[in-house]
């Protein structure tokens, strides 16, 4: 008899936190799906972990993750998400370890991820960064091939962020290609600095106004003529009289 009532106790028992676990899984369905409609980010960082906690999936990490890396929190996306290269990986995992880890200033492990998504989907965008993190950590000859691939593939449409000033601006993709291509021509012999001049103008006649590549062209023209040596300092002349021997 008290066998069947611990039995019939146990029963009860799984079957209230299963109906709890349940219910809660619901409620956090419906919170997430509330907060996405107000654009409430913390909201849906929320729902997604509490989700997560309660039915664990990989799919529902992965959104957590990118919405963290959307939301610029870099750090808890890696944490989500890991930081290792899987080839198992959806392409939203990817892509969140590719942005986060550039954006940790993780150059090389950035790399791995960019090239996993250049693997998958290959377009001029994921070349650009390619060759940005290559030139970065000194694998300029290879960078050359993604920037030709992208002088060749990008359209006329595709434009391209810069953040060096204050207010950022955007140039056509092919343009940022021609000042990267500049960059390796400069690296791989610095002595034909005209070259890579010539290059950096033929970015500047697509967009006058990009100023990175005003900034390396003037950078480029002071190797080419520094500026004349400052004369040496004339020796100093002793003043005032001398003490006459005893």
């Amino acid at each position: 008899m008290k066998k069947l009532i611990v039995v019939l106790l146990l029963s009860i028992s799984f079957s209230a936190t299963a109906q709890t676990k349940s219910d809660l899984q619901k409620h956090y369905e419906a919170f997430y799906n509330e907060m996405r409609l107000q654009g409430d980010v913390n909201g849906v960082i929320s729902a997604l972990t509490h989700l997560n906690v309660i039915s664990p999936s990989k799919q529902r990490k992965d959104t957590l993750a990118f919405v963290y890396a959307n939301n610029n929190q870099h750090m808890q996306a890696l944490n989500t998400i890991g930081i290792e290269k899987d080839p198992t990986d959806s392409d939203m995992a990817v892509q969140v370890k590719a942005i986060s880890l550039k954006a940790l200033n993780q150059p090389k492990r950035a790399l791995e991820q960019f090239e996993e998504l250049f693997k998958r989907t290959p377009n001029p965008y994921l070349a650009y960064e390619l060759a940005d993190l290559k030139i970065q950590t000194g694998a300029n000859s290879d960078a050359i091939a993604n920037i030709e691939y992208g002088i060749a593939n990008a359209k006329d449409d595709m434009k391209y962020a810069f953040y060096e000033r204050q207010q950022p601006y955007e140039v056509p993709l092919k343009a940022a290609f021609l000042h990267l291509r500049a960059l390796t021509i400069y690296d791989n012999n610095k002595g034909d600095i005209d070259a890579a001049i010539a290059k950096i103008d033929e970015a500047l006649a697509i967009d006058p106004n990009f100023n990175l590549a005003s900034l390396s062209k003037q950078a480029l023209l002071s190797r080419k003529n520094p500026p004349p040596a400052a004369p040496a300092p004339a020796p100093a002349v002793e003043t005032g009289k001398k003490k006459n021997k005893q």
